[in-house]
């Protein structure tokens, strides 16, 4: 390590000079330097004169003494020229080794300007003791005796010599400021080589001048040291020849050693440049020693007069400091360094605080906004507490609080102390300070819980302002350094000047940059903390950094043995003021050290060097005298001013305006704060007292510093109570210590007494009242004194007392920039005071006067002030005028950024085009690249310049950031129209891609391409329920539609075409063609294609209610399509995987499990429509969002609603159109006298089976229609209409009258979905019976039952008992269908009839006809008649299989085929009970009578109408019908009795006379014709066949058959009707229909249930029926189609049934209607409970699964994929087939979501380059490229993992491994959560890469021989 070193500062004389050292003063100096620039003859002569004295050359003419023999100290002058004196002393001043003789010279003087000064001067000197004035009079002896050369003399080191007192001098004042100068302000250098070239190049340099003997101590200590002084004591010139010192050491050394690392630090940025200055200049005059006379005179030549300019150095940007901005980047070349404090902290910290760490990133966001204007608002200094804080505390908390007091209180105390050190985040909390002694710590003694809530105010407000202070900097870079190494090399030097300015914990951070422990210089005045924020002791600071280097053991890196303990001087000679001021202000120093010896430094004395005038205390001025102000400042409108160097000080702002109110504008008057570090002759104290907030009695304590002063407060008693005292003493101590010359005390309070006493007491003051004269205090300057004190105030950024003295230096261009100063720090104070307008007025207020002192300075300052320009206007949020500012100022690099800020990207262009090289790389290319992009996102925007030079540059630059519109277009340009097309496609941009696709007509793929691409629009803004208006506001459709004009049909599909075509016709409304259309799709299975056309045709109003049954079945079929397609997407298990589905409602698919619903289309409107919809969706740009679950259920409840809607409509037509039901009266007579008649008006002709077909069909299809709406909707209420239908298919069934046909009619190969269909119908049927109440509609309920019980039977025969048995009707039993007698309930009679199962099932049915007859129940009459002809069938039936009867049951029975069709009536033994057939025929002929008659009818009715004469006609007939052939077939003597009777009697009886025609008396008249016996001829056997043969007279629908046994056939005599031949008579059912087949049902509850489907299953066997050929004439029936003869019908019956029991036991679906358990009265079966439990479990399982059904279903679609691929002929199997086919899929699906996230990413950016301001684009920018980074990446990735890679053919598990490890890097760079996708990949991980844990298989342990058992031998 370098040491500081004697020589290093000691400087030989010049070259040619002698032995006597000269010793030239500033005075000398300056005289040298103007007689150099002036004359160079006289220049000459006198160094020659000098140089002679070097030598020892006196003479009288140059060795003439000056002052009188009396007068101390001789001092000489010698004669140069005629006027010309050169004077000078002999003196004796300190050396290396003792003490040597050399010539001091003072000036150079013309004769008159020598004075009456040099007695004085000399008298002066010889206060220093008679030794010093004896080594200063000796002589040397002549080296040789003839010559007179004398040699300097030497001495020994003179022993310290107590100062001898003189008399007083009697100098006039102008003499002792000169006397004052020679002895104190004048610095003496040595005559040397350096100062020498320095006269010669006329260069302004400075010059290493003599110190002091206590100051040269100080510099050449060699450990470290404290140095305390005042105010002008030579503290920071100690500094500055120590570093200079070390250099010089350094660079004399002839050892290679590193070059000293020295810093200097101080608070203040004007002392660091001004030190940094003089040290500059120091070294460049020590340069000059080596320069050659042609050197110098070159030098000469280029040296010129500038003037310095008037700027602010804290302004200088800190990039142009020539500093690096950290401090790890610091080289040998930086120092020594001279940095403020600021400064230094910034560089560690931007070296510790990274903003890349979390745990400092909001330090460094806070600590390195060093280019932001704004930045300086964020820093809380005195002036934003007082201005922003202070007004915002609570008023009663800081009522007579000084706010620079508290914030020292804050900073010093709280935050800045050693004790904040150990408190959690470095700050002193509550206890602690309430703790702090109160002599220590006098400030706030008896307020500091005030002043901790104030504190506790101002920490909440600074942190919601995101503001930070000086010690939040200094702990957070404390807190890093604790954990980390210090940053960069430690330096071996560090001098801190000022230190009472900064916080005792800055000394801890200041402390660890030195790696050396004797290297550190501390100096600094604790009198002088007036700086806020400053409140500690150097004693303090002392223990504090001895503690430090105890606790972290620094003398480890030192380089002796053991650590030195620092040395402490103290500098006690005050260079500035005379002895007057000094000892004034030494008194105050007492009182302090007297009352609170521990807030200040105990120090010696200082001293004055020169006694001066006293300070003048003016007193005795009172309220009632004549004010004051008029003999201190002149009576009002006179003009008295103050001088340049003269300032009047007071308290504060506010008593500075009052004053200036009575006084006018006398000259500068400036606060305490505001003269900080200011000098000035003569200063004015003005009402300090007065405007103190300590009170009289408190400032009386000072009085105890004042003897034999018997009232004085006692101190000890209430030290807290006088705490205040202490910080005004301070406050006065630097009133005082500003003043040189002259200090004057006005103040006419009475709180001045006791400090103007106490100076009294001591005659420290000069006390001056009105009877006194009052010393003239006014003194005039010149402009040019002026001006030199205006630059000093600015420097010290006193702007407005600046303004001052450049007006009175008539200097109107330095008022323009003070005044611009002046406005800048006017808008910086309004920063959270004023409004956010305000401010930025202010702002730009200043802005504009900087920009007129820019326009009007010099080249240096105009950039300056430019730039200060620049920054008020970002301030006033000018950005454009800031840019400008910027671009005037050379700031190229803020002008480019500041034009990109506000969007001039032109100017940008430009800027970086022109300046492109002084703007750093990484900044320009940010600049150039945002200039990219906001013309490259902007198609109509023209860049000025040129972006990019190549086309492949430019091709990259859009491909890397995304810009597809850009690169499209670029694509374009040079004809490659596919890849631009494609990339339009993947941006969402189909009409551009189309339109590129159309361009390249060449290839067919982009015909293909167009075509695809339109139909994907046309599907999403066609899609379902859109119609064609709609579709046509948006504008590019009609573009599409024309696009679409222009394809080449031939290039396409026909698929495709028709697409095309459903589109076109959609939009031009052609129904007609999307009938075809859908038929078409229908055919190929495209059903979402099909449903769209289907909903366009239904979605017109259609009036079906008078359509013909022929358009009711094409239109109902039609409409039963519609539906089918709207229930199957209502079903379908996971609509959203389907892409037809996902087309036809625009379905979008966002993310892995999240789709968008578009805007405008169905669901999202339905959103709002349904119930709960708005609960399942989330709001997007685009429309809604939701998951698929959620799309899953409102598109399910949106169709359901259109379902339920569409059918309900369609049914509501259905109910009131007349082709459900026929008019009687017409069919017979062709006349209805009915007005608006609601039933089919239908002729008789026809009237055939397959009109009868399609009436039954239509009603199914109903039926179909409706159940798909109850399938769908289960909870609606639906049992009136199934009711309702049912009603209307029983009457088309079984019609009222017989020539409308019968079910022997019924042809299955025309009925819906064939027994597909019926099985719907049987559900109907169950569910009606379940839900039959007897107690609903009593009136209703008999013919309700009667007729299900009959459909029952009809189609669901094998379970139709067992659910009867159990309905509610068969339970709860009306009181009016109980027989009286037996109780027995009639409806079990009747299902026993039916179900023809027991022996009395013939007994029953006739049991309960005679119940109903009897008792007169309210019965329809026609299902009365239809349940009369199935009892009499049954019962005729039975009786002819008697075998009593004929040897051949049933041969020659002539029965209606519909009578028999149920196979019941053939199998089981029943009986007939001839007694109750009796019984009914009473019953029956009682029911013609009141038909004939209308009387005693009132409990019959029938459906649409009422019981007219013509309907009663009819029913007779019907009635007589039966009658006919039960007397034809039983030939039972008894029956044919009655059935004659009742003939008779109607034969007998006319009918009533409003009858116009009795249809029945033809039947009635042929009966009593051919059964009437004739005279010699018996009565013919078939008389009543006959009659009923002339009654039909083959009109309509006859359905008579002959049955004949197969061995009687040809001896049977025939009818006129078909003849059907049987072997069995169980095989006649299915020998008459194919609707014998229904009955053998096999449908059990169990079964799953069954939706129709509009295609036939080809393999399933279909059951016909043969229409028979109309006969003219009696003859056999024939059948179209048959091979048999016309006689012979037999058919295979066990074929037959077989087929129809395969088709019967086919899985059905889910068409079945939920059936209400509560109409269940007989519980479940065994069966049905474990069924139902089956399905409960199942359904369980499946909503436990159903959220994961996504995913699953994603992963099985890959699997599936995979496994594809292991089954080809190349896969060989191995542990990699494992892993391709187990985790592989999970980590597809992981790859998958995170590309489609990430594509959800882009989307979301997409369009924002144009939408988005441009402050964004940079944002935007670096998302795009990375995001399309993103995707390219995961592009790899799939294509290296994707199933069909060539990659895995190699079965590298290794590669496999890292590729998984590059999906999970992949993941975690997505921008969204992945969270939900951490299984699946984890699923991946462990299989793939996780390390398999092999288990270690234990040995069995071998089994120990027992040997227990042995005995021992």
């Amino acid at each position: 390590m370098v040491q500081p070193m004697k020589a290093a500062l000691y400087f030989e004389n010049a070259d040619g000079f002698g032995e006597w050292r000269i010793l030239i003063s500033t005075e000398a100096y300056k005289n040298l330097r103007e007689f150099r620039r002036a004359d160079e003859k006289i220049f000459r002569i006198i160094v020659k004169k000098i140089k002679q004295l070097s030598n020892g050359h006196f003479s009288d003419d140059n060795h003439k003494r000056l002052n009188g023999p009396d007068a101390g100290i001789p001092i000489h002058e010698a004669k140069m020229t005629r006027d010309l004196r050169l004077v000078y002393q002999i003196d004796c001043v300190p050396d290396q080794d003792g003490e040597v003789r050399l010539i001091k010279v003072y000036g150079i003087y013309t004769h008159a300007q020598l004075g009456r000064i040099w007695d004085a001067l000399g008298s002066h000197l010889a206060r220093k003791g008679k030794e010093y004035r004896r080594r200063c009079i000796f002589r040397n002896r002549p080296a040789l005796s003839n010559d007179s050369v004398i040699l300097p003399a030497s001495f020994p080191p003179a022993e310290p010599e107590s100062e001898c007192s003189g008399s007083p001098l009697n100098l006039s004042d102008k003499d002792m400021d000169r006397l004052h100068s020679l002895l104190v302000l004048e610095k003496y250098v040595t005559f040397s080589q350096a100062f020498l070239h320095s006269l010669i190049a006329n260069q302004d340099v400075q010059h290493v001048f003599i110190l002091t003997p206590q100051e040269q101590k100080i510099v050449e200590c060699t450990t470290s040291c404290y140095v305390l002084g005042r105010s002008g004591t030579g503290k920071t010139t100690t500094m500055l020849f120590k570093i200079l010192g070390i250099q010089r050491a350094w660079e004399m050394s002839a050892v290679d050693m590193p070059k000293p690392r020295q810093i200097f630090v101080t608070k203040s940025r004007v002392l660091a440049t001004k030190v940094e200055e003089y040290f500059t200049k120091l070294l460049e005059s020590l340069a000059l020693a080596g320069y050659t006379l042609q050197e110098l005179a070159k030098m000469k030549a280029q040296t010129q007069s500038v003037q310095e300019g008037l700027v602010d150095l804290d302004d200088l940007p800190e990039s142009q400091m020539n500093i690096p901005m950290k401090y790890s980047e610091l080289e040998d070349k930086h120092f020594p360094l001279f940095v403020t404090f600021d400064r230094l902290a910034k560089m560690i910290a931007g070296d510790i605080l990274s903003k890349d760490d979390p745990e400092t990133r909001i330090s460094a966001g806070i600590f390195f906004n060093v280019d932001d204007a704004e930045a300086h608002d964020c820093f809380v200094t005195y002036e934003v507490f007082v201005n922003q804080y202070w007004p915002h505390f609570p008023q009663n908390l800081t009522k007579n609080l000084n706010p620079w007091l508290v914030f020292s209180e804050f900073m010093g105390i709280v935050k800045g102390s050693e004790h904040a050190l150990t408190c959690p985040d470095g700050i002193l909390d509550r206890p602690n300070y309430l703790r702090l002694p109160h002599r220590s710590n006098p400030n706030f003694a008896n307020q500091r819980g005030i002043l901790y809530d104030i504190f506790e105010t101002y920490t909440k407000i600074k942190r919601q302002r995101r503001h930070h202070d000086v010690a939040d900097r200094t702990h957070a870079i404390l807190k890093v350094l604790r954990s980390q190494k210090f940053p960069g090399k430690q330096i071996d030097y560090l001098y801190v000047d000022e230190a009472q300015d900064n916080l005792l914990i800055d000394a801890l951070f200041l402390r660890q940059l030195c790696r050396n422990p004797d290297g550190l210089f501390w100096a600094g005045d604790t009198a002088q903390t007036i700086s806020a924020g400053s409140s500690f002791r150097f004693d303090d600071l002392k223990a504090f950094l001895y503690r430090v280097e105890q606790q972290q053991n620094f003398s480890v890196n030192s380089a002796g043995p053991y650590l030195h303990q620092p040395t402490m001087f103290q500098l006690a000679i005050n260079y500035r003021s005379h002895g007057g001021i000094v000892n004034c202000a030494h008194s105050v120093i007492e009182l302090i050290t007297k009352f609170w010896p521990n807030t200040i430094d105990n120090l010696q004395p200082e001293k004055g060097v020169v006694d001066g005038l006293k300070p003048v205390f003016f007193t005795g001025w009172d309220k009632d005298t004549v004010r004051y102000e008029q003999f201190l400042f002149g009576a009002s409108g006179s003009h008295i001013e103050f001088g340049a160097q003269q300032c009047i000080l007071v308290r504060d702002d506010a008593a500075r305006q009052k004053l200036r109110e009575q006084v006018g504008d006398i000259g500068l008057i400036m606060t305490l704060y505001e003269s900080k570090g200011l000098e000035f002759n003569d200063v004015l104290l003005y009402n300090f007292f007065e405007d103190s907030a300590v009170d009289l009695s408190r400032w009386r304590i000072v009085l105890n510093g004042v003897e034999s002063e018997g009232h004085a407060p006692n101190f000890d008693r209430d030290e807290a109570r006088y705490a205040g005292v202490c910080s005004e003493l301070k406050l006065l101590y630097v009133g005082i210590t500003r003043a040189r010359k002259n200090m004057w005390i006005v103040d006419k309070s009475d709180k001045s007494d006791p400090m103007r006493i106490f100076w009294t007491s001591r005659n420290q003051v000069h006390n001056c009242t009105p009877l006194t004269d009052v010393p003239h205090l006014a003194v005039s300057s010149t402009p040019e004194e002026w001006a030199t004190f205006g630059r000093s105030l600015f420097s010290h950024k006193r702007y407005s007392q600046a303004i001052h003295c450049f007006e009175r230096a008539n200097l109107p261009r330095e008022v323009k920039v003070c005044e611009a100063y002046q406005l800048r720090e006017v808008a910086r104070s309004s920063v959270g005071v004023a409004l956010l307008s305000d401010q930025k007025r202010a702002f730009n207020v200043a802005a504009d006067a900087f920009t007129a002192c820019g326009a009007a300075a010099s080249v240096n300052q105009k950039l300056q002030y430019y730039r200060n320009s620049a920054d008020c206007y970002v301030r006033g949020g000018e950005d454009l005028k800031a840019a400008d500012a910027y671009l005037n100022a050379q700031e190229f690099e803020q002008a480019a950024k500041r034009y990109r800020k506000v969007g001039r990207f032109d100017k940008t262009l430009h800027v970086l085009d022109d300046h492109g090289v002084n703007i750093p790389n990484e900044t320009a290319e940010e600049l150039r690249t945002v200039c990219r992009l906001f013309y490259c996102s902007r198609n109509n925007t023209q860049a000025p310049l040129p972006l990019f030079s190549t086309f492949e540059e430019e091709l990259e630059f859009l491909e890397d950031y995304d810009l597809d519109y850009a690169r499209a277009s670029l694509l374009e340009s040079h004809s490659r129209y596919y890849e631009a097309a494609e990339l339009h496609l993947s941006e969402n941009r189909p009409l551009e891609a189309v339109q590129a696709f159309i361009k390249d007509d060449d290839n067919v793929d982009s015909t293909v391409r167009a075509a695809d691409t339109i139909l994907e629009y046309l599907w999403r803004k066609c899609s379902f329920r859109i119609t064609a208006k709609t579709a046509f506001v948006d504008e590019p459709m009609r573009h599409f539609i024309a696009l679409a004009n222009q394809l080449e049909m031939s290039k396409l599909k026909p698929a495709t075409r028709d697409l095309i075509s459903m589109f076109q016709n959609i939009l031009r409304e052609n129904h007609g063609m999307l009938e075809n259309l859908a038929l078409a799709f229908d055919e190929h299975k495209n059903n979402p294609a099909a449903l769209l056309c289907l909903d366009h045709v239904f979605s017109r109003s259609t009036d079906i209610r008078s359509f013909a049954v022929d358009e009711m079945q094409r239109f109902l079929q039609q409409f039963h399509s519609y539906a089918r397609l709207l229930y199957q997407i209502s079903t379908f298990p996971d609509p959203v995987e389907h892409r037809g589905i996902q087309r036809l409602f625009s379905i979008v698919r966002l993310s892995g499990d999240e789709f968008v619903i578009p805007d405008g289309t169905f669901l999202h409107r339905c959103v709002t429509e349904i119930r709960q919809g708005i609960t399942l969706v989330s709001e997007h740009p685009s429309g809604y969002t939701a998951s698929r679950r959620n799309v899953t259920q409102l598109l399910q409840l949106s169709i359901r609603t259109v379902l339920k809607e569409k059918v309900s409509e369609i049914d509501a037509m259905c109910c009131t159109s007349p082709v459900f039901s026929q008019c009687l009266p017409f069919l017979v007579s062709g006349v209805c006298r009915r007005d608006n008649c609601p039933q089919e008006h239908v002729a008789i002709s026809k009237l055939d089976r397959l009109y009868y077909n399609n009436r039954v069909a239509i009603h199914i299809w109903q039926i179909l229609i409706l159940q798909f709406m109850y399938s769908a909707h289960p909870y609606m209420e639906r049992r009136d209409s199934m009711r309702d239908w049912l009603t209307h298919l029983y009457e088309a069934l079984n019609p009222p009258f017989f020539i409308q046909g019968s079910p022997a009619d019924l042809d299955m190969s025309l009925m819906p979905f064939r027994l597909d269909g019926m099985k719907v119908v049987k559900l109907w049927i169950r569910e009606s019976f379940y839900s039959l109440d007897p107690f609903w509609t009593n009136s209703q309920f008999l013919t309700a039952v009667m007729r299900i019980t009959s459909l029952s039977f009809a189609f669901d025969r094998n379970d139709a008992s067992s659910y009867i048995s159990r309905a509610k009707c068969m339970v709860s039993r009306p009181a009016e269908l109980i027989r009286r007698g037996d109780n027995r309930y009639m409806l079990k009679d009747l299902l026993n009839s039916y179900q023809g199962a027991i022996c009395s099932s013939v007994s029953s049915g006739i049991l309960f006809l005679l119940h109903v007859l009897d008792n007169r129940l309210y019965t329809n009459l026609s299902v009365l008649c239809d349940c009369i002809e199935d009892v009499c069938s049954a019962f005729i039936i039975k009786y002819r299989m008697d075998p009593g009867f004929n040897d051949f049951p049933l041969h020659g029975v002539v029965l209606p085929c519909n009578w028999l069709l149920s196979p019941h009536k053939f199998t089981a033994e029943k009986e007939t009970r001839m007694v109750l057939m009796d019984y009914l025929l009473n019953e029956i002929a009682r029911l013609v009578e009141a038909l004939r008659v209308e009387a005693g009818m009132e409990f019959l009715w029938m459906n649409h109408t009422k019981l007219t004469p013509i309907l009663r006609n009819i029913f007779i007939s019907r009635i007589c019908r039966v009658l006919c052939l039960l007397a034809h077939n039983t030939r039972n003597r008894f029956l044919k009795d009655k059935v004659d009777k009742i003939m008779l009697s109607l034969h007998k009886n006319s009918p009533p006379s409003n009858w116009r025609t009795a249809n029945y008396r033809k039947i009635v008249d042929d009966v009593v014709k051919y059964m009437t016996p004739l005279p010699g001829r018996p009565p013919t056997l078939d008389g009543y066949v006959r009659a009923l043969l002339a009654f039909d007279n083959n009109i309509g629908v006859n359905n008579l058959v002959h049955l004949v046994h197969k061995t009687m056939d040809q001896r049977t005599r025939g009818y006129t009707v078909r003849r059907l031949v049987f072997e069995k008579v169980t095989e006649i059912p299915h020998l008459l229909s194919s609707y014998a087949v229904i009955a053998q049902s096999t449908l059990r509850v169990e079964a799953p249930t069954f939706v129709p489907r509009l295609e036939h299953s080809k393999d399933q066997p279909e059951v016909t029926q043969h229409d028979e050929k109309e006969m003219t004439e009696p003859q056999p029936q024939e059948f179209d189609g048959e091979d048999e003869k016309e006689e012979d019908v037999v058919a295979n019956v066990d074929a037959e049934t077989r087929d129809a029991s395969e088709r019967l036991d086919e899985a059905v679906t889910s068409l079945a209607p939920d059936l209400d358990e509560s109409l269940r009265s007989n519980g479940p079966s065994v069966a049905e409970e474990k069924a139902a439990c089956d399905i409960q479990n199942t359904y369980r399982r499946y909503v436990r699964r159903r959220s994961s059904r996504a995913v699953n279903a994603e992963i099985d679609a890959i699997f599936m994929t995979c496994l594809k691929e292991t089954q080809s002929s190349e896969w060989r199997p191995g542990h990699y087939s494992f892993l391709f086919l187990g985790p592989l899929p999970h980590l597809l699906l992981c790859l998958e979501r995170g590309i489609a996230l990430t594509r959800a990413a882009k989307a979301k950016t997409k369009g924002l380059l144009n939408k988005e301001s441009h402050e964004k684009l940079e944002q935007l920018g670096r998302q795009r490229s990375e995001i399309a980074k993103l995707l390219k990446e995961g592009s790899k990735l799939r294509k290296q993992l994707e199933p069909s890679s060539p990659a895995h053919r190699s079965r590298d598990i290794d590669a496999l491994k890292r590729a998984v490890l590059e999906v999970k890097e992949f993941m975690q760079r997505v921008p969204s959560n992945m969270q939900d996708m951490q299984s699946e990949f984890q699923v991946a991980y462990k299989g793939i890469v996780a390390e398999k844990k092999v288990p270690v298989r234990k040995e069995k342990e071998r089994p120990v021989l027992n040997v227990e058992d042995i005995d021992d031998y």
